[in-house]
């Protein structure tokens, strides 16, 4: 009977793993799994603000660049970066981001099936530091958009809804200056 306690123990653990890992799914890693980026500025809806955006490599990592000047001038304020996908909801927690920036906060945006007007989306505030850090971002901490519209949307949205995830500097007059070099589901 002790040699079944153990091995008990070892096969909840091998399954824990299997299961653990297989939960993660990356969306872009600059490498083999690569979503296609668009960079926007306010200046659609006639805002000043201002996008400059690359991909650049550092120390043999590999990584997209978004800096700006972002400006409240014109009813604007805010710059982004956005992807199109499609995600299957296998009990997804949240978004994970490999960023790094100049200490400023910054958004991701989800968009939904429901989002149809462009100010309506999903947000969860995220901080940067100079250093690269990994950070989970948990589903349940995204808020809708308020404003115009906004009681039309569902105070949570269903994962497999999601059309695009966006890296926006927003809100306020700063210089935005923010790096990724990964984003995965969790």
């Amino acid at each position: 009977m002790n040699v079944i306690k153990p091995f008990k123990i070892l096969l909840g653990l091998i399954i824990l793993s299997i299961s653990s890992s297989g939960m993660a799914q990356t969306i872009d890693n600059l490498d083999n799994q690569r979503v296609e980026w668009i960079p926007f500025s306010d200046q659609v809806m006639g805002g000043i603000s201002e996008v400059n955006f690359l991909e650049k490599e550092e120390d043999g990592l590999s990584f997209y660049h978004m800096e700006g000047n972002v400006s409240t001038e014109n009813n604007g304020g805010f710059i982004q970066f956005r992807a199109e996908i499609e995600i299957e909801d296998k009990g997804y927690k949240g978004l994970k981001i490999k960023t790094r920036g100049n200490g400023e906060e910054y958004y991701l945006f989800i968009r939904t099936t429901k989002t149809r007007l462009p100010w309506l989306y999903y947000g969860s505030p995220f901080n940067t530091s100079k250093e690269w850090q990994w950070i989970e971002i948990p589903f349940s901490s995204f808020k809708k958009s308020e404003g115009r519209f906004s009681r039309f949307l569902p105070k949570e949205f269903d994962i497999e809804s999601i059309k695009s995830i966006g890296i926006v500097a927003y809100g306020k007059d700063f210089y935005a200056d923010i790096d990724v070099a990964g984003l995965e589901l969790y």
